[in-house]
């Protein structure tokens, strides 16, 4: 079901009536500098919170309107617009392309999970799995699936994503919900992927879940030297990931972030495969026979039977 997305202009709308931009009388025209001026005033002074404040970054003239962009209290910017006779005020710009592909989007996000029958086929499925690493149904169903990469190998391109985001280029700002400690991993398990590939990967996940998951909560300094080992056990060296984390995390984490907006996904775990969110029994043969399921030809190793335990939890972070 599409969403209705209510914007402010449309109540300025409401309240105002209609705006003919061309006047059919002689009003007198501010100046630019004039008209963010009084913008500044009326929003102050009326649309704003006591104590917070917004101010003009940019402004120039557009569709017969003047075209204002404004630097809000939180950081945060918003274009609008006010009428050259300074009557009219339009707090938000609605772009008819990007609300019909936010509608698109929410379409996906509302659509209830997909039984593996329905997912589409390919020669070679893509799978990608949303997870917060400390999520603790993320990290069930991210055991679930190293079997099954394992299995599979170069048969299908299995993706483990990430739920987090961050903004600037320092790591440690990362948000996620169980706190930077668990955006930071995040950044680490992509830079031993980006570093060592998937089977290492793997080594280091299941090592990871197996070993920190269960003491992350116990500090920085606990996690830092479980973390450490964890690494070492899987053949990857510690400094190259650190600095790697420190160098790209930032924009890995974007990119992850990205791409898990483009689905509309934000709950631990989410199953994706050929594009279409999918159901599966969290356990290595319920993913399995998922991913066999949307190959044009199923390869030989989806004759082999895994492990059909553990599929049970069927909750999620989000």
């Amino acid at each position: 079901m599409k969403k209705i997305i209510f914007l402010s202009l449309m109540l300025v709308i409401v309240a105002t009536g209609c705006v003919k931009l061309g006047s059919e009388t002689a009003e007198k025209t501010l100046t630019l500098e004039e008209a963010k001026a009084k913008a500044v005033d009326f929003v102050n002074n009326n649309l704003m919170q006591p104590g917070s404040t917004i101010s003009i970054k940019e402004a120039s003239e557009d569709i017969g309107m003047y075209k204002l962009v404004i630097n809000m209290s939180n950081g945060q910017e918003v274009t609008s617009y006010i009428t050259k006779d300074g009557k009219k005020f339009f707090p938000q710009v609605m772009d008819i392309g990007e609300v019909e592909g936010k509608n698109q989007n929410s379409d996906q996000a509302d659509s209830q999970p997909q039984p593996a029958a329905n997912a589409p086929k390919t020669d070679n499925p893509k799978v990608e799995l949303f997870v917060m690493s400390f999520c603790p149904y993320g990290v069930i169903a991210e055991n679930a699936m190293s079997p099954v990469a394992g299995l599979l190998g170069d048969k299908a391109d299995i993706n483990i994503r990430y739920i987090a985001s961050i903004e600037g280029d320092d790591i440690n700002q990362v948000k996620s919900l169980h706190g930077p400690i668990e955006g930071i991993e995040d950044a680490r398990q992509l830079c031993v992927l980006n570093n060592y590939g998937q089977e290492k990967f793997w080594d280091y996940v299941d090592e990871i879940n197996e070993k920190c998951y269960p003491i992350y909560r116990n500090g920085d300094d606990v996690y830092e030297t479980c973390w450490q080992t964890a690494a070492k056990n899987a053949g990857v060296n510690i400094s190259k990931i650190n600095t790697c984390v420190e160098k790209e995390g930032a924009s890995l984490i974007k990119k992850e972030d990205e791409i898990a907006k483009s689905y509309s996904v934000s709950g631990s775990p989410t199953l994706i495969i050929n594009g279409t969110k999918i159901s599966a029994e969290r356990n290595p043969e319920g993913y399995k026979a998922a991913i066999c399921n949307a190959y044009n030809n199923p390869p030989e190793e989806c004759k082999i039977a895994l492990s059909a335990e553990g599929g049970s939890a069927q909750g999620g972070c989000n």
